[in-house]
């Protein structure tokens, strides 16, 4: 058995992201074999069906039958996903206000004011806690 030279290995990630870059950019629903031929051929269908089960297993992406299979949507555009894996991230800490504490203090100026902004705006007279802008969620 070979292995595979760290050099060689793709970045942790990758084949995800460009699994759900391929189901953001199409119009409806996608089988593995369709989400293959928009990835250019280059992964096994195999490869395909096994990281979308694992994009479904995370809550990622849902699924609906198609024949014999699933067709795949994503649940979240890019930074509704990028949100739910913060959260996640967090829900993970015994500390939040240390683990909360150390993200705003990596954050650029500009990024801060943001983060200040929005909430700012979330806790307006009227806001009703609804979605912040960009969320890609829906009231």
């Amino acid at each position: 058995m070979s292995e595979t030279s760290p050099a060689a290995r793709r970045p942790a990630g990758e084949l995800e992201a460009g699994v759900l870059a391929a189901l953001w950019a199409a119009a409806g629903p996608l089988t593995p074999a369709e989400v293959q031929g928009e990835l250019g051929g280059r992964l096994a269908r195999t490869t395909v069906t096994t990281i979308l089960s694992r994009l479904h297993d995370k809550g990622a992406v849902s699924r609906t039958r198609a024949g014999r299979g699933f067709a795949y949507s994503p649940i979240h555009d890019s930074a509704g996903l990028t949100a739910r894996r913060m959260r996640s991230e967090l829900d993970k800490q015994d500390d939040r206000t240390t683990a909360l504490a150390r993200f705003v203090s990596e954050l650029t100026s500009e990024d801060e004011q943001l983060l200040r902004s929005l909430l700012d705006e979330a806790d307006a007279p009227g806001a009703a806690g609804g979605p912040l802008p960009g969320s890609g969620a829906t009231p």
